[in-house]
């Protein structure tokens, strides 16, 4: 919570939110309207609700000691406005949410976020708090000695709206663990669109499995009170400006454990904030588009959070890309209840046919999964909300058949001119990062050995405005080839206005043809790892400075062939840069208006580029590349 203070006199001053654990009121059945039926008091009886009601919190709703609220698959749990509405298991109560993965459990209020209290759970594990310590929230009591305490079970339940004010300085989260036992099971849990924290743990030894954590506008994960359990597989995503941090942990240093952590923000900030003698050990972690890495404050060291068996690398644009948790995990929350035709939904788990005379939208990481293919017909549109959070990925094993046209390309654009992140393809080609390698991208997946994995078709494709910023030293690109295999199938893509590289390899073999780039900041052609195919007709129209080159090859040495390709830029620059044993053989170049026709870089010899049967020179004029840039005039007359 943002700067907790002890409330208990206020609460009892004010006398608007305390509680006692002993109040011998039964719940509050009201007739409501329709199907709603109303939740306030103390449940002190056994109690199951009933999927097909629509239930509506109307005051704190208490399950008293010794007694279990069981929720059915299908529930949902509509909360008035205001911090004296949610729901608190108090120590030594039990609940069972049942939901499942076509049937979450929901709790809500009114759509706006801190409209309500949300779910706390009371247990009776250790804290540095002591035994019966007292909650800021109500007078709950919470702590004892039993690490061992169960409190329930949840499965598949979504928290939205939570994280109403208490005080100025203080205000409820989504879920909220006090000295909850490793007894209890939490898993698969989204909370979404809160003003505080997702998840608070307060001492105690529960574990969490599968969270999702968005736009919550405090620390999406916090801990506090020697909290030492486990949270696996967590999915952080922030598209607002006015969060704190994906993780802050404070207080005494149990060292609980992250297993693969993915935290991805379109709107930068910092990432993981560790406080006091707190920390953590997280064994797979990554960050996409924060600002700052990781911050300790207040004398925290930085030997408490080891990632991935080493001290934490402290400096602000620290690149993490090792957690292989990412969005397709968690699209049974992500659609659940969106209501729209034209979004896209965040996982294709099933083969999926747009309908050209729809709009669609990108709102999120959009990826293709489960061997499932994507299907975009000639002339459809999409448009994406800017940023590092939006983007379309093609998982290995999937596909994606684009079937654009010369008079009716598909589109991929920002709805506001920003860069977002384009199209991403992980195939199962080979790549000098071996099997399944680990992007710097949302954990996506990409490498094995088949060399002629097929990962669908590309023809006649606009990506425009790509290149949202992931850190001070990574972007994404307009198209984005990771290991792609030599049966993908890809012709006539334009790339235009991003702001980094146009087209970037990931190792693989797969060909391109008909490759149009215009006015990418970074590098028009990128490639690494050990990219071996064919780039067939290509042509670079530079007509801004701030530009790197028009082709930059790294890593070993696959020695790809480019096959006639033409550049040229307005404002000097530099043609073409080679860097350490990476190189190419290229078949017709032509280079016009460069300061630099060819860098070589980290002891890269120009025996490493073959151009027209010879090795690079500087001195020599090249003008023997056939690709004009009529060629491209579908995607230019747009």
């Amino acid at each position: 919570m943002k700067t907790l203070s002890k409330l208990l006199s206020f609460v009892f001053v004010t006398g608007l939110l305390f509680i006692s654990c002993g109040d011998d009121d039964d719940i509050i059945i009201g007739p409501g309207t329709g199907n709603e039926t109303e939740l306030s008091g103390i449940i002190n009886e056994d109690r199951t609700l009933d999927a097909s009601i629509q239930y509506k919190i109307t005051g704190a709703v208490n399950v008293a000691s010794g007694v279990t609220l069981t929720i059915p698959a299908g529930t949902e749990i509509v909360s008035e406005v205001g911090v004296d509405n949610y729901i608190a298991v108090l120590k030594g109560g039990d609940i069972d949410i049942q939901g499942t993965a076509t049937n979450p459990v929901i709790m809500r209020s009114n759509g706006q976020a801190g409209s309500w209290g949300g779910l706390l759970i009371c247990g009776d594990a250790t804290t540095t708090e002591g035994t019966d310590a007292s909650a800021e929230v109500g007078g709950l009591i919470y702590g004892g000695t039993n690490d061992t305490d169960s409190s329930g079970n949840i499965d598949y339940l979504i928290i939205r709206d939570a994280g109403a004010q208490i005080i100025a300085s203080s205000q409820f989260n989504g879920l909220t663990l006090y000295a909850v036992g490793s007894g209890t099971t939490i898993d698969n849990v989204g909370i979404i669109n809160g003003t505080d924290d997702g998840i608070e743990f307060f001492g105690g030894t529960v574990s969490v499995t599968n969270i999702y954590l968005e736009n919550n506008e405090d620390d999406a994960v916090d801990w506090t009170e020697g909290w030492s359990g486990t949270l696996t597989n967590g999915y952080v995503i922030n598209t607002i400006s006015n969060f704190s941090t994906a993780i802050e942990a404070d207080g005494v240093n149990n060292n609980p454990t992250l297993v693969n952590f993915t935290a991805i923000s379109s709107t930068g900030g910092k990432a993981i904030q560790i406080k006091n003698n707190s920390g953590t050990t997280i064994n797979g972690l990554t960050l996409t588009g924060f600002s700052e890495s990781i911050d300790f404050a207040d004398g925290a060291p930085a030997s408490n959070l080891q990632i991935d068996g080493a001290d934490s690398n402290i400096a602000d644009d620290a690149v993490f890309s090792t957690s292989s948790t990412n969005a397709s995990m968690f699209a049974w929350i992500i659609n659940a209840g969106s209501g729209s035709d034209t979004k896209l939904p965040a996982n294709i788990s099933s083969d999926l046919t747009l309908d050209a005379s729809i709009e669609y939208e990108v709102s999120g990481p959009v990826l293709v999964s489960n061997n499932a293919t994507l299907t975009i017909p000639a002339g459809t549109k999409i448009v994406s909300e800017s940023g590092t959070a939006n983007y379309i990925a093609v998982l290995k094993g999937a596909s994606i058949n684009i079937e654009g046209t010369m008079d009716n390309p598909v589109v991929m654009e920002s709805n506001d001119g920003e860069a977002w992140g384009g199209l991403l393809i992980c195939g199962n080609a080979t790549t000098t990062e071996g099997v399944d390698a680990i992007a710097e991208v949302g954990g996506l997946i990409y490498g094995g050995n088949n060399d002629a994995d097929n990962s669908g078709t590309i023809n006649y494709l606009i990506l425009k405005n790509t290149g949202a910023q992931i850190n001070a030293d990574s972007q994404f690109n307009g198209l984005t080839l990771y290991a792609v295999g030599n049966e993908t199938t890809i012709t006539n893509v334009a790339v235009i206005g991003g702001s980094d590289d146009g087209v970037e390899f990931f190792g693989g073999t797969v060909n391109v043809t008909n490759f149009y780039a215009e006015n990418l900041e970074d590098d028009a052609v990128d490639w690494t790892e050990g990219w071996n195919g064919t780039l067939s007709n290509a042509y670079v129209n530079i007509t801004i400075s701030d530009f790197s080159t028009a082709i930059e090859a790294d890593g070993v040495n696959g020695n790809p062939t480019l096959k006639n390709f033409t550049a040229v830029s307005t404002t000097g620059g530099t043609g073409i840069q080679i860097k350490n044993n990476s190189g190419a053989t290229i078949d017709g170049l032509t280079l016009t208006g460069f300061n630099t026709q060819f860098d070589f870089r980290d002891s890269a010899p120009a025996s490493n580029l073959q151009i027209d049967g010879a090795d690079a020179l500087e001195t020599t004029t090249y003008s023997t590349s056939t690709a004009v840039a009529a060629d491209f005039s579908w995607a230019t007359s747009l």
